[in-house]
């Protein structure tokens, strides 16, 4: 009998179905089974087959995915006929292009913009474009993988930016310049014969969350990318790109023309130099017809540019801008340029450097300006640019890799952060003038938009190391599209789409992703310190480096701890950066018993006994922020745990491992900085908080093991 039990147990595991563990590979694009079967059928009645006017290939690939996506989440095949052939008495799903279609907006950046409604028996998918299609495709199915119903639907939505692009900083080694998830996803020795399918389901990904621009290599460039061989590789990956409405952008590397071109000169306003940078253009073009343009690093940390030459920024921008003379092209050059200074405010210098050349840019120049003026910090001030240069279009940049937010072993959430910087009120033209207003060129009516997010993708199997790192990615691409959605409701939407829709742990793990960013900052950097963190490779803590390659890449140039306190006095009588901002804003930040706590140490030197409005005093305070912020990481571990039965248990097991990570790395920034601070305040650490039980000198020699050679 037990025989016979232990043979029908076998083989009813046998005949079980197998399902394999989720290794995270289809980010948020999972299309998995519907398990409500009146919801599925549901869905099923409305969307018996697709039917598309045109067969452009964008076209073509709005109806395969919606045809891929319908497949997975229903459990039976749709089928994609003519238009013509559509029946009557069943209920499909119609792809139309119009240009006349009635969508949101009425700049350059709506014609990406789609509609969808129910019209008669059918839903009907309409766009300005292709593109615009292709986007409302993936907006319909994002509405079934959460679960909303489509029964009378009428939805609309049009971008509020015109260009919508990650920045890769992958070298041509293979490597990712602060990339913390495996190598690059391009193989340049293997293009352009060999092209990986990674590469569509990257397309894909882009295409689902509306980027439609993507800048292939580091900014720190290889004149390579420009020679004929690469074109050749450039071009293949554009190919790959365009079905899904994206063009390829390269980053530029200045002195090109003297390195692959044998010139003497880079000058910008040399006539040998324009001539050879709009023959190479012309070439690119030859090459690629949908080339977006130049992303250009320049006089930046080392690397080459126009004032090389006594040139300026503008010098340099408008003769890229000249060599792409009719083709739809632009040039993006950043704004973040520093000078080694060490009686100066690294805060300053990019303002003061492009501030004067407001109006000197030629129409197809961007300026890319960071989200705050240092570098991508885990919390900043917006940039002082932004509102500074009415007459010039920014490109918002935020950095979605994690150089200074834990790397991939911390769960960071960063649509919070985004936000912060888009949602901050400049008031250079009155009240509401925000960065998102300014970026998106309401404010100074511009018809040219654009955002930049560095990308945190890599090699790895889940594209992002971190598992949860994807929600980034995505949140990104989210707010590019619509800056006036909510922090919780994307995490809400990746959530449902990528882990569960089991509704109690959807609220909890949304709950721990809007949470964690502050908490982040609470056991790094609270009260407003910043880049205190360790020399070059930027990990964990090192508030005691006093000497670096340059004095602004030293810790003890931004915190100015003393005996009497700690913080950079930016008002006029210290650097007076304040003084880049509106008055308004000024008011708001300039007095030290007024100034919101999050930006106290970023303007104000503080006394160690001067009370706050939290009551504390700021040693009191500081302690505070780093002990709570690190036990704040065991609540984010409770709170996983808790959603253990609703997560795929391979995901779920990796998470768990890396928050243990977050809590000792917590810990360890937590000691090095109270330790270290300590010697400046003197005051002991205050009830009830336990005084660490290892020394400064025995958390110095661990930050040393990671600057070892």
């Amino acid at each position: 009998m037990l025989l016979r039990s232990l043979l029908l147990l076998l083989v009813f595991v046998a005949a079980a179905p197998r399902t394999r563990a989720d290794d995270g590979y289809r980010l948020w694009l999972k299309y998995d089974l519907i398990s409500d079967v009146a919801q599925r059928n549901a869905y099923r009645q409305a969307t018996q087959y697709i039917a598309a006017d045109g067969s452009s290939a964008v076209l073509k690939t709005a109806a395969a995915e919606l045809q891929r996506g319908l497949q997975g989440l229903l459990g039976q095949p749709v089928p994609v006929v003519a238009k013509a052939e559509a029946g009557s008495t069943k209920r499909g799903i119609l792809l139309l292009v119009s240009p006349t279609a009635n969508v949101p907006g009425s700049s350059d950046a709506s014609r990406d913009g789609y509609r969808i409604l129910t019209q008669g028996r059918n839903l009907v998918v309409t766009g300005r474009s292709e593109a615009g299609v292709l986007y409302g495709v993936f907006a319909l199915l994002r509405q079934l993988q959460t679960r909303q119903p489509v029964a009378n639907l009428a939805t609309a939505s049009s971008p509020r930016i015109q260009y919508r692009m990650l920045n890769h900083w992958d070298n041509p080694n293979g490597t990712v310049e602060r990339g913390y998830a495996g190598s690059s996803i391009w193989k340049w020795y293997e293009l352009p014969e060999n092209l990986d399918p990674r590469y569509t389901d990257y397309a894909r990904a882009n295409a689902s969350i509306g980027i439609n621009g993507v800048a292939i290599n580091n900014v720190n460039a290889s004149a390579r990318y420009l020679t004929p061989e690469y074109l050749q590789k450039v071009k293949a990956l554009a190919g790959v790109f365009r079905p899904y409405g994206i063009r390829v952008y390269l980053s530029v590397f200045w002195a090109a023309p003297k390195v692959i071109g044998g010139l003497k000169t880079s000058d910008p306003l040399d006539p040998q130099v324009k001539q050879w940078w709009a023959a190479r253009t012309a070439e690119i073009y030859k090459t690629i017809p949908d080339f977006g343009g130049f992303l250009v690093k320049a006089n930046s940390e080392g690397e080459p540019g126009p004032q090389d030459y006594g040139r300026n920024h503008a010098d340099g921008a408008n003769m890229l801008a000249e060599a792409l003379g009719t083709h739809d092209g632009i040039v993006m050059w950043r704004a973040f340029v520093y000078k080694a200074n060490s009686n100066g405010d690294r805060f300053r210098e990019a303002y003061e450097e492009f501030k004067p050349l407001d109006g000197k840019f030629s129409p197809k120049v961007l300026v890319q300006v960071k989200n705050g003026p240092i570098d991508f910090q885990a919390r900043e001030p917006f940039h002082p640019l932004f509102g500074a240069m009415p007459k010039t279009p920014l490109v918002l940049e935020v950095q979605i890799t994690q150089e200074y937010l834990g790397f991939a072993t911390h769960l960071v959430y960063l649509a919070p952060m985004f936000k912060e910087c888009l949602d901050s009120d400049t008031q250079t033209k009155g009240a509401g003038s925000t960065v998102a207003k300014v970026v998106d060129g309401t404010v100074d009516q511009h018809r040219v938009s654009g955002i930049a997010g560095v990308a945190n993708i890599g090699s790895d199997r889940n594209w992002t190391g971190h598992p949860m790192g994807q929600a980034n990615w995505y949140a990104f691409g989210r707010l590019a599209w619509d800056h006036s959605l909510t922090s919780a409701g994307i995490a809400t939407e990746w959530a449902k789409m990528t882990l569960t829709n089991q509704p109690a742990a959807v609220a909890t793990i949304v709950d721990v992703m809007t949470k964690s960013r502050d908490i982040y900052v609470r056991y790094t950097t609270p009260l407003g310190l910043h880049h205190i963190m360790g020399e070059s490779i930027h990990y964990g803590p090192q508030p005691w480096l006093a000497k670096a390659g340059r004095p602004d890449w030293t810790s003890v140039y931004y915190h100015k701890a003393d005996s009497m306190g700690l913080g950079f006095n930016r008002t006029a009588t210290g650097s007076n950066a304040l003084a880049l901002y509106s008055p308004g804003v000024q008011a708001q930040w300039g007095d030290p018993k007024t100034c919101p706590p999050n930006y106290l140490l970023w303007f104000h030197h503080v006394g160690w006994q001067q009370p706050l409005p939290t009551g504390r005093t700021l040693w009191h305070e500081l302690v505070t922020r780093y002990y709570t912020g690190a036990d704040s990481v065991t609540w984010m571990q409770q709170r996983w745990a808790s959603v253990k039965p609703a997560v795929d248990p391979a995901l779920f097991n990796d998470v768990t491992a890396r928050l243990k990570i977050q809590r000792q790395e917590a810990l360890w920034w937590r000691d090095a900085c109270v330790l270290y601070f300590q010697t400046y305040a003197r005051q002991p650490i205050p009830a009830p908080f336990t005084p660490p039980t290892r020394t400064l000198a025995e958390v110095k020699s661990l930050v040393d093991l990671y600057q070892l050679k």
